[in-house]
């Protein structure tokens, strides 16, 4: 099961982590939620009725990552796509940005969950519910978009060009999270599908 999800009875996953790979999630985690930041939402203390309909930005973010993150619904070939798909964006992003917060959240939250006492030299077995897998798969997803754009994927040749980085590189750190998170999220979605 080691750094492999499996399926759990009752609709969920399970893994071992030790406490390198512990830290190392938790970390990119964290790192996303920072990423990701607040978005224009209203205060907390805000009408509740006016929050519902506050608008959200309606240009694309300009850091690539985000871009990747929160594409545009449409293409801008023409001035009238451009203008849906700034209409689009002003509806939706508040609330797309919401739950990718909430999924690293959920990550996060689950990680601390396994106190540093119970993650000993063996690891520990991570226990997921259905809801905790699915947010889990939102926020593998987003991390592993994250840093292929960082890394400048953009097909699968460039994946196959990842593998054959020497250790030198300075990227072979980023490319083997990114290896890592993409073994994990098939297994998490093998399980899931079990």
């Amino acid at each position: 099961m080691a750094g492999h999800f499996e399926a759990l009875p009752d609709g969920g996953a399970a893994v071992a982590l030790d406490e390198v790979e512990v830290s190392i999630l938790r970390s990119l985690a964290v790192q996303l939620l920072e990423l990701i930041g607040p978005g224009d939402e209203p205060a907390v203390d805000a009408d509740p009725l006016a929050a519902l309909f506050t608008e959200g930005p309606s240009r694309p973010p300009s850091d690539p990552a985000l871009r990747r993150l929160f594409p545009d619904a449409y293409g801008d070939e023409s001035e009238e796509l451009r203008a849906s798909a700034a209409d689009f964006r002003r509806y939706t992003e508040n609330d797309l940005r919401a739950r990718k917060r909430e999924d690293a959240l959920v990550v996060v939250r689950a990680l601390d969950a396994l106190s540093s006492s119970s993650v000993g030299e063996g690891g520990a077995v991570l226990k997921l519910t259905q809801d905790e897998s699915r947010a889990w798969l939102g926020a593998l997803n987003d991390l592993r978009l994250t840093i292929g754009t960082r890394l400048e994927v953009a097909d699968d040749e460039e994946s196959e060009r990842l593998y054959r980085l020497p250790d030198s590189d300075p990227r072979k750190p980023m490319v083997m999270a990114y290896l890592w998170l993409g073994a994990l999220q098939e297994s998490l979605v093998e399980a899931l599908m079990s």
